[in-house]
Parts: C-alpha cells; structure tokens; sequence
C-alpha cells in the first residue's frame, strides 16, 4: 500500500496555535501537557478510586450491551476491556457529535486512533458520544459520493420543507436549514434539545432508501439499516453502528448524558456551580495569555457566563446558565444556587456541561490517559487547561488523531495519468487545474511552436528593454509597458490554446471534476465531508485495519492512503 506523507499546514484553514502545537517537540507550556510525539502518557494511568471504577464498569457494561443488541456482533472483546477498566486499566479516549449515519470519514478516523494508541499502551479505547450537543442543524444530515456528484441526505424532522431523505447532488452541497428561507432557527436546531434523545421517526426510512441506492449492497451497509431504525434516537444508532462496526477491536461507547452518569460526575458539576466566578476569571486570564501568544480562544467567555446548560424541565430545551446579581438565569427563569444544587442532588442529568467543562467531566468520570483529537478540539485544549487545573488539579495529554484523504484505485489511475499528486488537488483550484492539464495535453508540434514563440518574444524583448534603457529612462518606462502588455497577449494566447484543447477533450475536465468531488469536495478535506459509512460500505470492515494500522506517530501531518 502506497502511503504519502505531507505537511499539517497542506490543509486550509487552520489555526496557528495548531500549527505550532503540531511542529513543536517540545511542549507549549502552559497551554499543552504534550507534543504529537509524547510517549511519557501511555504509563500514567490515573488513580481512581474503587468504588467508582466499579460503578463506572457497572454503567458501562449496561450500556454497551444495549448498543450490542440486536447488531449480530460480538461485545465480548468490548466486555473484557470494560472489566480491564473495572480492574486499574487506563483509557485512550477520543469524541464525537452523533451525527447521522456516523457522521464524516474522521469518526472512523478517531476511532482507529484510539484503538491503535491504546493498543500500544495496554490501554482501553473509548469513544465519547457528545449527545448533549443541541445543534440539529450539524447532525441531521449526510454526504455520500456516487459517479461525479455528492449528495446530500438529510432527516427532515417534523415540519422541515423539503421531502424527506431527499438532498441535491452537485458542487454546490446543501446549505444547512438555519440557511435556507423559512426555515425557523429553532425548528432547524431541534428546538434548543439535545440532540441525542430526538427519535429519527419515520423520515429515516426515506433516507436509508437514498442511502441504499448510492452505497447499498453490502454486509457493511446492513450494520446502517440495523442501527437506524424508526424508533431509535439519534445517540442509540449512532452508537450501535460505532459498536458493531468496531466490536472486533472492543471499542467501548459512552454516553454519559443519563442521570447515573451525571450522578457520578457530580463532584464536577458541583464545583463549576460553587466555584463559578474562580473558574471564570481562570478562563479569562487563561484568554489574555493566548492573546498576548498571538492565539485565538476557542470559546468566548462572555462576562457573568458559566460553564453550564439547563435543561428546561418541562420542554427539554438545553439553555446556557448565565449569573447576574447573583442569581443564575437559564432563558427568562431565575435561579438561585441552591436551586441548582437541589437540580444536582434530583436531577443531575438535567445539568449539561459547555464545550470547555465537557473534557473536564469525561476524564473524571474515566481514567484517561490521554485525549485524541482534531486540530479545532486540540486548540480547545489550549483555554480549558486551567479548568482541569482547578478541577483535576491534573492535565490530560492530548494528542492529534490520525487525518487522511483516502484515494480509491479508480482516482489513482487519473492521479497517475495526469501526474498528479494530492498536494495539486489540494492547492490547486479545479479551473486552474484543468488548464494547466489542458496546456499539458495540448499536440507536441502546438507545445513547441508556443514555446518557441514565447522564447523568441521573451529574448527579443529583453534585449529592446536593455537598447531603451541606455538611450533615456522615460523611453524605458515606455517600453516596460508595452511590453509587459506583449507578454500578456503571448499568455493570453497560451490560455486561450489550453481551453481550445479542453473543449476538444471533455474527459480532462472530468477527471477534474472527479478528483476534486472525491478528494477536496467544496473545496474542504474529504475527511470533514463525505460520510464514512461510504468508504466502509466499499471496502469492508477491512478498511478499519488499514486505518488502525496507520493511526500511528510517524506523520503527525496528513497522510495520503493509496487503497
């Protein structure tokens, strides 16, 4: 297998305070415990005591049953590493939003990572489920490639406008409900609800059909229509397609959204309640650092914010807690702290973390050895260190998971007829890559007659610049523009014999077409774009062996897999 390596930085948009964090070997104190190259985590295992060790396993083996039901795969690896965790085992741990059908290609890329860490340091590999996630409008919807075109398929809950499971095709990918006219903020994000406990409904039969006639067929695809059923939420066929799919690497799934998992998380919670203007003016030091590093926070941290949501009793709704004058506030209701504490001590699930205190609960809850993540995750890690600080009074190695375009046999023919590399497709826009191969395709005698023309004009040029320059400046500065015009109309004429050849050959600019859908569709990596459940329809449980195998320290940057 043909494997290439590149730089981090090849991918756009990314954050400097990565970028620094990926090239360093040393770590960025105070904002990072680790580098990509740290190996010192994998024997630190946290202490905990028994009692919660055992109630965690308890929890989880409940849990993990329940997503293996029914799913024809095996928990037994999955049971046995939950009795390792039971027993004083550490954790590899990595998260996602469950987003449908398993969401883009990098849940398979965590995934593989944390198994491969974990097996490397006799750890256990956990997936954390963020289903308290209350932004519909990032979940509810899939990506899947077929012939020269990407479609969309998203679940239209009740009173979406749009026939259900139906997307477009094309270049252009569906913009989100939130987007599109008409469409209520609210009803596109689930009405402020976690996503997690929606029910798919009926909608999802739809969509498994469209899904079907793009990837369907295969043993793979059978795990999808197992999962997402009619009657399961979005957390429960998130999880047992992630269970089953990886059951031979005894992958355990974790949602902690349920009131024993809060419960046991208390003390966490508490702190964040009790604690809330420490941990704010730790937060805002922590924002003043990085902006005087040259960084940017992850997470505003607005005056009188916490790190908490309330979920609203009688609608369900997930609303920030926000403090003034001393009472907390959660939409238009006003509590005081003991309401909260009385919520914490009755009803503890109803409390929900923020995107910076969520870490800190996870790895109190887990014996977590270290953390993987993406380049937005690991910047997280960055501003909430002093959370972990102050509630831990411990930081968690975070580590990069493995990122990666896969490029199918069908696209290596084009890659290698045209010469091409990712790297072109990556920083190369589709038109100016099809000129450029259109120029390149062009008749060897059209090639030399243009290079010639373009040589002779270039040298006459030159030498009448030198003749003006010598006789007065202004004749020069005269001759400069003239024929710098001259040059333009020789490289007009280049363009304009490129384009000819592209119109006379089609199939240039579709293989264009092809590589840029398939490897930077929309101009965004492949992996944050086109389901996984594609690629793992194609290829096979297989795929996740190849994946593990890779999700190694060696290219802390992007790879290229030649499957």
């Amino acid at each position: 297998m043909k494997v290439d390596c590149y730089p981090i930085s090849l991918l756009p948009r990314q954050s400097r305070l990565f970028l620094d964090y990926t090239s360093s070997h040393d770590p960025i104190a105070p904002f990072f415990a680790s580098t990509p190259w740290s190996t010192s985590w994998a024997n630190d295992i946290p202490q905990q005591d028994p009692t919660h060790r055992s109630a965690l396993a308890d929890l989880l083996l409940e849990q993990n049953n329940r997503w293996f039901d029914g799913s024809g795969a095996s928990p037994d690896k999955t049971q046995a590493n939950i009795e390792r965790l039971r027993h004083g085992a550490g954790a590899v741990l990595a998260g996602q939003q469950v987003a449908l059908f398993g969401g883009p290609l990098f849940t398979l890329l965590k995934a593989a990572t944390i198994i491969r860490r974990a097996r490397d340091s006799n750890a256990v590999p956990i997936f954390w489920l963020a289903s308290e996630d209350h932004d519909l409008a990032e979940a509810d919807h899939v990506i899947l490639p077929a012939r020269h075109a990407l479609h969309t398929l998203r679940l239209n809950l009740a009173g979406a406008p749009s026939a259900p499971g139906v997307g477009t095709m094309g270049w252009n990918l569906d913009p989100p409900p939130a987007s599109k006219p008409g469409v209520p903020a609210e009803l596109a994000r689930g009405g402020g609800k976690p996503v997690g406990n929606l029910p798919l409904g009926p909608n999802i039969a739809a969509v498994l059909d469209r899904a079907a006639e793009l990837i369907g067929g295969t043993p793979e695809f059978d795990l999808l229509t197992a999962a997402y059923t009619p009657t399961a939420t979005f957390t429960s066929a998130f999880a047992r397609l992630l269970a089953a799919t990886f059951a031979d690497y005894g992958l355990v799934v974790i949602d902690a959204s349920t009131r024993a998992f809060h419960a046991l998380g208390a003390p966490v919670l508490r702190q964040a309640i009790t604690d809330a203007s420490a941990l704010e003016s730790a937060l805002h030091q922590r924002d003043q650092l990085l902006a005087e590093r040259g960084y940017h926070s992850q997470v505003l941290v607005a005056p009188g914010s916490s790190l908490l949501f309330l979920i609203d009793e009688a609608t369900g709704a997930r609303q920030p807690l926000r403090r003034k004058n001393g009472s907390w506030l959660a939409g238009k209701n006003q509590h005081t702290t003991a309401d909260l504490l009385a919520i914490l001590d009755t009803a503890p699930e109803r409390l929900s973390p923020n995107a910076l205190l969520r870490p800190v609960f996870q790895d109190f809850l887990l014996p977590t050895q270290a953390i993987i993540g993406g380049p937005a995750e690991i910047a997280y890690y960055a501003q909430n260190q002093v959370l972990y600080q102050a509630i831990l009074g411990r930081t968690i190695p975070v580590l990069p998971r493995l990122t990666a375009t896969l490029i199918e046999p069908a696209l290596a023919k084009i890659l290698d007829q045209y010469q091409l590399t990712l790297e072109d497709i990556l920083t190369t826009h589709p038109d100016e890559l099809a000129h450029r191969l259109g120029a390149r395709s062009l008749p060897i005698e059209g090639k030399r007659r243009l290079s010639a023309a373009g040589n002779a004009l270039d040298d006459e040029l030159d030498a009448l610049l030198a003749w003006t320059e010598s006789l007065d400046p202004a004749l020069a500065r005269a001759a400069q523009v003239s024929a710098s015009k001259m040059r333009y109309q020789m490289n007009r004429l280049r363009r304009l014999a490129a384009n000819d050849q592209l119109q006379r050959d089609s199939s240039i600019r579709r293989h264009v077409d092809t590589l840029s859908f398939n490897l930077f569709p929309d101009r965004h990596p492949q992996e944050r774009t086109i389901g996984g459940i594609a690629y793992l329809a194609r290829y096979g449980l297989e795929l996740l062996a190849t994946l593990v195998d890779q999700a190694t320290q060696d290219c802390p940057g992007h790879k290229a897999i030649w499957l």
